[in-house]
């Protein structure tokens, strides 16, 4: 009696033991990195700044008149998109898409089963921030994206107009853009096609949304009468650039949405991808004018930056500086086809943003590094070599320039119906700061 006991304990041991080890074992949740969170949330801040500097680079572009209604074009995307990123926008982009095309437009509406202690679901595999941090972010991307239309627009379209075109554009032609690049199920995203932080998404929708506005609303009045159309004040144009430069560390470098190899890699690309764009420009206009402008210094670092924008993450910085460079010095030139061409884009948008967002997605294709991050050897795969990661690249900014032109088209057609886009000639010639708001940027 004594012996068995310790046998039979033994068995009942060995038994439960192996039972456990047969159960089913319910797997870990993703552990939250606190100092990820803490960089995206940095990041989002500095994206957020992005948005001021962007409405201090574009108002001192425009004529005294209409400074303050340049700046408010801006500033409306912080309040408009906001609101609509939390309640429906978000779920569009990111919510799970089992077509591809769109996602689940009431999966997070209202900010509903945005976790702030668990990943984004749809992540494989999952990161290390809460949805909610991630949320946040991209809610920033959303606000400044269709407020660089609004360099193409300025000093002529109604203020009501603006806010009911931007609405709808922010609804249904980035949400679905952003669903096909960034989304897991997204089409674009399936196909290995790489926007590491929204060369495609961000710079190349507004770029040739911009046109489209622009062949709607027509050209200035000032231009027809001959009248001289001269920037208030160039030193606000460069003190926006330089914040924009800034903020756009948290753009590029927060799109790691960690802490590590990756975020620094992305940081050095943006930093000596302006600094090349600059210097791009700046001999452009030297070699085709004899003097290089502090607004061509403005213009090209800008140009730098969107061109890195979907290569930050994938390529080697000496890469970084070839695009930078290269792409600063063909946006110099190709800010003159609006008047080859007959448009009026007040503001470069066209000749910076969308031929920089054209240009940095394909040469992303040509670049993109596996030594610089793993997934470019997913995309070669996916794609079967350079060549067809290449074509891939080519494929995306033809359908989203595609469907950014003809949307804008339809939806500024609407608008047009429905509240107006143009406004008075009487209103235009008074400027729109008096006519629409009541109030002037300068009191002198």
């Amino acid at each position: 009696m004594f012996k068995s006991r310790p046998f039979a304990a033994f068995v009942a041991a060995t038994l439960c033991t192996s039972a456990l080890a047969q159960a089913p074992t319910t797997p870990a949740a993703p552990a939250i990195n606190w100092t990820d969170t803490l960089w995206v949330i940095i990041a989002a801040a500095l994206v957020l700044l992005m948005t001021p500097a962007l409405a201090l680079f574009y108002g001192g572009m425009v004529r005294r008149k209409n400074v303050l209604s340049t700046f408010l074009h801006s500033f409306i995307m912080l309040g408009i998109v906001s609101i609509l990123w939390l309640v429906i926008g978000y779920s569009i982009a990111f919510g799970k898409s089992g077509n591809g095309w769109i996602g689940n437009p009431m999966e997070f509406f209202g900010g509903a089963g945005i976790s702030m202690k668990a990943p984004y679901p749809y992540f494989s595999p999952a990161g290390t921030i809460p949805a909610g941090a991630f949320m946040l972010f991209q809610m920033m991307f959303a606000i400044i994206t269709p407020a660089l239309i609004s360099g193409a627009i300025a000093e002529r379209m109604k203020f009501s107009g603006y806010v009911m075109f931007t609405t709808l554009w922010s609804l249904l032609i980035y949400g679905p853009i952003a669903c096909w690049v960034w989304n897991p199920g997204g089409w674009l995203f399936q196909k290995g096609a790489l926007d590491f932080a929204g060369g495609t998404v961000v710079h190349l929708a507004s770029g040739v949304s911009a046109l489209a506005a622009c062949m709607v609303l027509g050209r200035r009045r000032a231009l027809d009468h001959k009248e001289p159309i001269l920037p208030n004040n160039l030193t606000t144009t460069l003190l926006g650039a330089g914040l924009l430069w800034f903020g756009w560390i948290g753009f590029n470098a927060g799109s790691a949405l960690a802490v590590g190899d990756l975020a620094l890699s992305a940081f050095t690309g943006t930093h000596v991808a302006a600094a090349a764009g600059m210097l791009g420009w700046l001999v452009c206009e030297k070699i085709r004018y004899g003097k290089p402008t502090a607004l061509g210094a403005a213009s090209g670092l800008v140009a730098g930056l969107v061109a890195i924008t979907p290569g930050a993450g994938f390529l080697t910085p000496m890469s970084a500086i070839l695009v930078g460079f290269v792409v600063g010095a063909i946006c110099c030139m190709a800010v003159g086809l609006k008047h080859k061409f007959g448009f009026d884009d007040s503001l470069d948008v066209v000749g910076v943003h969308g031929v920089g967002g054209l240009l940095g997605a394909i040469c992303t294709g040509i670049f993109a590094s596996v030594e610089i991050n793993p997934l470019v050897a997913d995309a070669l795969k996916t794609n079967g070599g350079r060549g067809g990661l290449i074509l891939t690249q080519l494929i995306a900014v033809a359908v989203v320039g595609a469907f950014a032109f003809v949307g804008t088209l339809l939806l500024m057609k609407l608008t047009q119906a429905v509240v107006g886009v143009r406004a008075t000639e009487e209103d235009e010639s008074t400027g729109l700061d008096i006519a629409l708001h009541g109030e002037a940027g300068y009191n002198l």
